[in-house]
């Protein structure tokens, strides 16, 4: 049975994908580099902001300098941060669900956002007493798709009380963020927040968002 829940952050518990996209796109103006709606969405969404840049950079054929590079993460960050100090929204559902889940599982949190705009976002929600472990972009070395994050984020669970990578289930609303948690093997409950529902065909169980969701549905997914 499942005994924990390892949450991703953006357009899962904040709902400021189109906050990050607009950050993005603002620092990516400054090196003459567009990016549609539709492109961050199918391309981008899910990457941290590093991989991001980096991979924007590299398509438009562009060169990109650490020190550049560490500049406009700085950037972007402060653009996010001005956004969301002007308007932020969680997804709907979950103010209620991650209390509501902390009383039966153990939770975690991983993310390619920056731990300080995850704690300053959970901190103004009330949320951030719940989570029992939160790995962010500085945490791990490699995004996801890659499966570090959630390996990681199941390691440190596991050093207080033994925890099977069976026994855990993600939420996540990106595609590589889905293939991340089924190479660490764990079940993964997609919000389609980013993306629409048959698009996310790969999942264990899809929701819209958290409303009108009790967390015992997630209970049985570890099963068989």
């Amino acid at each position: 049975m499942t005994e924990a829940l390892l949450f991703d952050f953006n357009g899962v518990i904040a709902d400021d994908e189109e906050q990050h996209r607009e950050a993005l796109n603002t620092v990516l103006a400054e090196g003459g580099i567009s990016l549609t709606r539709e492109q961050y969405y199918s391309e981008y969404l899910g990457r941290d902001d590093r991989t991001s840049l980096m991979e924007a950079f590299r398509r438009a054929g562009r060169p990109l300098a650490t020190v550049r590079l560490e500049r406009l993460l700085a950037e972007q960050s402060r653009i996010y941060q001005r956004l969301i100090d002007r308007s932020l929204s969680l997804v709907p559902g979950v103010a209620d669900f991650v209390p509501r889940a902390a009383e039966r599982f153990r939770l975690g949190l991983v993310s390619g956002a920056r731990r300080h705009e995850i704690e300053t976002v959970l901190a103004r929600a009330g949320l951030r007493s719940h989570f029992e472990v939160i790995l962010a972009a500085e945490d791990v070395p490699r995004a996801k798709p890659d499966p570090a994050g959630y390996l990681a984020a199941r390691a440190a669970l596991a050093r207080r009380r033994p925890l099977a990578a069976r026994s855990c289930v993600v939420i996540e609303d990106s595609l590589r963020g889905l293939e991340a948690a089924h190479a660490a093997g764990m079940r993964c409950a997609m919000l389609a927040t980013s993306h629409a529902p048959n698009d996310l065909a790969g999942a264990d169980v899809v929701w819209d968002s958290f409303a009108g969701h009790d967390p015992t549905e997630l209970l049985p997914l570890t099963d068989g």
